[in-house]
């Protein structure tokens, strides 16, 4: 299977800099292990704080509601 990363970096909006931008997968596999989320689970402006906690996750769900559709 051939990753998608040109095709995933149009809809990825993490500001970090790192390697995985553009890699869900070793994005995902990175957050997990830190019981986080990636960035595109959170709006922009909750995104920039770099706060990938599930915690801030459910707080913003419940604030705003289903925030990625």
């Amino acid at each position: 299977m051939d990753c998608k990363k040109d095709k995933n970096q149009l809809n990825c909006n993490c500001t970090y800099s790192c390697g995985k931008k553009g890699v869900c997968c070793d994005c995902i596999a990175y957050h997990r292990n830190l019981m986080q989320l990636p960035a595109c689970y959170f709006p922009d402006d909750i995104e920039k704080t770099y706060d990938r906690s599930v915690s801030t996750f459910l707080e913003t769900v419940q604030k705003r509601g289903p925030i990625w559709n």
